[in-house]
């Protein structure tokens, strides 16, 4: 009987926070002010660092946000959120700490990258190169 409690709890959780992760997915995605006022220390006008900066988004980010950013990626189709759209004006808005945030942390489909992108720097690099690919 204390089995069958233990599974029916375990069960109970795991579909819990599979509801909160869909959910929090489908709500604005809350960066801290501190954040936000990161600064990008990299030069994005760098010719040499951009290319950098492609060449990791299209290892790292592509699968699920397509070679143009407009989130038609591959993968996007399996994802349960929106992979946005990284051309539009409003994306753009974004702080380059913002970006940098959403990278480092992660949310619902979108994984943290600290351990496939342990080099802050090259999170920046792609930042940098996301910026190429406004509208």
């Amino acid at each position: 009987m204390k089995n069958q409690v233990l599974i029916f709890t375990a069960i109970f959780l795991a579909i819990a926070l599979l509801s909160f992760t869909q959910l929090d997915q489908s709500k604005d995605w809350v960066v801290p002010e501190s954040a936000k006022k990161m600064k990008n220390p990299t030069d994005p006008s760098n010719k040499s660092d951009l290319a950098v900066g492609k060449t990791l988004f299209s290892k790292y980010c592509e699968s699920c946000h397509g070679k143009e950013g407009y989130g038609d990626g591959p993968k996007a189709k399996e994802m349960k959120g929106d992979m946005g759209d990284f051309s539009s004006e409003e994306f753009q808005a974004q702080s380059d700490g913002a970006l940098f945030y959403k990278i480092k942390t992660g949310r619902g489909d979108m994984s943290s990258f600290t351990k496939k992108l342990p080099d802050e720097e090259d999170r920046w690099l792609i930042i940098n190169y996301i910026r190429t690919l406004k509208q």
